[in-house]
């Protein structure tokens, strides 16, 4: 009985942390599909504040994305990661298989706000080739 009531505490515990898990993954999800629909406006509305201000408007940012993340813009596969803390942020690792088969690991600095969570910064991971 022990056993089984430690087993529900934990699962209890764990359960904020998952759903956190999965909000942040849904922010970059939806992101990510309204990208690929050429969906500048809802795209952005997933950046933070800061990267908004950055970039000012939508048409910008979808420009910054396509110039600079050809694979976020029409990703080919994208598996979710890990969600780690580093320095009181979080981020999200997300592999991204564009459509010429090449995978990209990125890390998503994310942040929640009064709307939810938000991508506060995107960080394209050096390629690690194949060795000998």
């Amino acid at each position: 009985m022990r056993l089984l009531a430690g087993l529900l505490t934990a699962a209890c515990l764990c359960a904020p942390a998952l759903a956190q898990d999965d909000q942040i993954q849904n922010t970059i999800r939806n992101q990510l599909s309204a990208l690929g629909q050429d969906d500048y406006v809802t795209a952005f509305s997933f950046a933070s504040p800061t990267i908004k201000g950055i970039f000012g408007t939508a048409d910008n940012f979808g420009m910054m994305v396509r110039q600079g993340y050809p694979m976020v813009h029409r990703p080919g596969d994208v598996r979710m990661l890990d969600l780690r803390e580093v320095a009181g942020s979080l981020w999200q690792r997300v592999m991204i298989t564009d459509q010429q088969g090449r995978t990209h690991l990125l890390d998503y600095q994310m942040i929640e706000t009064a709307d939810g969570w938000q991508i506060n910064g995107v960080q394209l991971l050096p390629s690690v080739g194949v060795g000998a």
